[in-house]
């Protein structure tokens, strides 16, 4: 598809790279020459230097030819104004990206108005994650399929894990109902494991399995943690501000130390029900006066990514907290790899895994029937939920007398509402929908699992 990106920042230079990788013909406008020329060599894509919200910049860019315009400048109503425009000039869908809580929700009556295809707030995307997270407070990150009823759970393996040098073979063996679908070993080995694979210390595995599944598996393997009461962050953001509210609807008690006199007093107003502390977040003394030790999580999300990682380090050396940290540049997230520090979250990688998983939504209108994805493992790996065509190949065959790609597993199926955990005489049916977990990215098709026969 031809997609054109107003605003070559965060979201937008992330957004380029991976739309690029999976063969779009990208073009980028922006209005910083510099930062502009350096995307368009690195990634080899078109550019524009120009105001992305101006009509004669955007024909310039193709926007009368293209299927997707996607407006990710720091700015809302700059983005919204591209969006408006660019249907003007001819675009077929537009995304938005908005950042601010009232802007996102007054897009609701006008995104008729405005044309816009999808509106996409990152903050609220990243908050939503860290919820879910939060409510499987021994997990490293949670993703959902199937309309919620599947999950995709990272664990790490402690020294004392009953699962080290245990293969999946023998989980399978002990009923378990849940199936390893990818595993991390340092920094770059990504396997997707067979049944003789040996799991190691310090592993980090992604466990599909349905929601009920999970919680048993991870209690019978001692690595289910207490549910979370009391949650202290360091940081009163946007993502603060999303994450607290849906924290309270679940009655969890929230403590927000921010250094911003004026933030604390709006945040106070925003969230009564949660407790404001006007303070440096990074004082120790006042962490551990404000109870660090009694909390059940610690979020670190102030705007620097050095301070977050100080922050967790200290808050994982001086209490039993769950740590979850927020990182912006993807360079510290290879080195945290390495580091037993929780979670960590990037907002402009969420962002960008929703609008992936529009456009392949898009493409479905092509043959694709990609419904879900996700980037996982750092983005080395793909959790993608295809619908299964009534003329697909895969229909009614077993599952082992089908030649699947390498570094490639089926690790569910959803057939009218029940989830199969499934093995080799499973099979696939019309309509069902179909989790894939591969090392193989860029899968645009269902069949595109299959080994193709050579001749």
């Amino acid at each position: 598809m031809k997609i054109v990106i107003v605003g070559d920042g965060k979201v937008g230079g992330t957004l380029a790279e991976q739309l690029s990788l999976e063969g779009h013909d990208i073009t980028i406008i922006d209005n910083n020459a510099e930062r502009r020329h350096s995307s368009s060599d690195i990634l080899d894509i078109m550019s524009v230097t120009g105001n992305g919200a101006t009509f004669s910049t955007q024909i310039e860019a193709g926007v009368d030819k293209a299927d997707l315009l996607i407006a990710a400048t720091s700015a809302d109503e700059v983005n919204m104004m591209c969006c408006l425009v660019a249907k003007k000039a001819g675009a077929k869908h537009t995304i938005a990206r908005v950042r601010n809580p009232e802007d996102a929700e007054e897009l609701q009556l006008f995104r008729d108005d405005l044309g816009l295809s999808m509106a996409v707030n990152p903050e609220l995307a990243c908050a939503t994650e860290m919820a879910r997270l939060l409510r499987v407070p021994s997990a490293i990150k949670v993703d959902t399929f199937a309309r919620g009823r599947a999950e995709l759970l990272k664990i790490r393996l402690s020294g004392n894990s009953p699962l080290v040098n245990h293969t999946p073979q023998e989980l399978s063996a002990k009923n378990y109902n849940v199936l390893i679908a990818a595993v991390e070993r340092g920094e770059q080995n990504i396997y997707i494991p067979d049944g003789s694979f040996r799991f190691q210390t310090g592993d980090r595995l992604s466990i599909a399995a349905k929601p009920a599944d999970a919680a048993k598996f991870l209690k019978r393997v001692g690595i289910a943690a207490e549910p979370i009461h009391n949650v202290m962050i360091v940081g009163g953001g946007r993502i603060a501000y999303y994450l607290v509210k849906q924290l309270l609807e679940f009655h969890i008690n929230v403590k927000i130390i921010d250094s911003n006199l004026d933030r604390c007093r709006q945040l106070a107003e925003l969230l009564p029900q949660a407790t404001i502390i006007h303070g440096d977040g990074t004082d120790q003394q006042l962490l551990e006066e404000e109870g660090l030790v009694r909390m059940d999580a610690f979020l670190s999300m102030t705007g620097i990514d050095e301070e977050n990682i100080l922050l967790s380090l200290f808050a994982k050396r001086n209490s039993h907290a769950k740590i979850v940290t927020k990182i912006n540049q993807p360079a510290f997230l290879s080195i945290l790899d390495n580091i037993d520090l929780g979670s960590t979250f990037s907002p402009r990688y969420i962002a960008a895994e929703s609008i992936l998983r529009y456009v392949r939504g898009m493409q479905n209108s092509y043959g694709s029937k990609v419904e879900t994805l996700y980037q996982i493992v750092g983005g080395k790996a793909e959790a993608l939920e295809f619908r299964v065509c009534a003329n697909s190949p895969l229909c009614g065959k077993q599952l082992m007398d089908l030649q699947f790609k390498k570094n490639l597993l089926i690790c569910c199926i959803n057939h009218q509402g029940k989830i199969i955990i499934p093995g080799g005489q499973d099979r696939i049916y019309p309509d069902d929908t179909v989790v894939v977990v591969t090392t193989n990215t860029g899968l645009g098709e269902l069949e595109d699992i299959l080994e193709k026969k050579r001749g």
